[in-house]
C-alpha cells in the first residue's frame, strides 16, 4: 500500500531535498522501514536505541497523533499521509 510520507525540513538532507516521499507498508513500522530502506539515516532520526519512537519526534498517520494509536504497529491506508513532526522547543 502506497502512503505519502511528509518530510519536515530538518531532515529533508536525507531524503535528497525532496519535501514527500512516496513508499510502501501497512503499519507506522513498515512504513518506517521503506523509508529507511530508500534513504538511509532515518531510522536512526526516529526511533531511539529500543527501537520505539524518540520522544523529540511526532509522527502522524491521517492527521492522528500515532502515540495516541497504537504507535509503531498503528495501520496505514492506501493513500494515507504520514507526517513527521520535530518537536518544537523554545521559551
Amino acid at each position: 500500500m502506497a502512503v505519502t510520507v511528509r518530510i519536515p525540513t530538518t531532515l529533508r538532507p536525507l531524503s535528497g531535498g525532496v519535501a514527500q516521499v512516496s513508499v510502501d507498508g501497512t503499519t507506522l513500522s513498515e512504513v518506517i522501514a521503506a523509508l529507511e530502506a530508500v534513504h538511509p539515516g532515518f531510522a536512526d532520526r526516529l526511533l531511539d536505541e529500543a527501537g520505539k519512537l524518540r520522544k523529540f519526534v511526532n509522527v502522524f498517520v491521517a492527521d492522528d497523533d500515532v502515540r495516541y494509536l497504537d504507535g509503531l504497529a498503528t495501520p496505514v491506508s492506501d493513500g494515507d499521509t504520514v507526517s513527521i513532526i520535530p518537536a518544537v522547543a523554545g521559551g
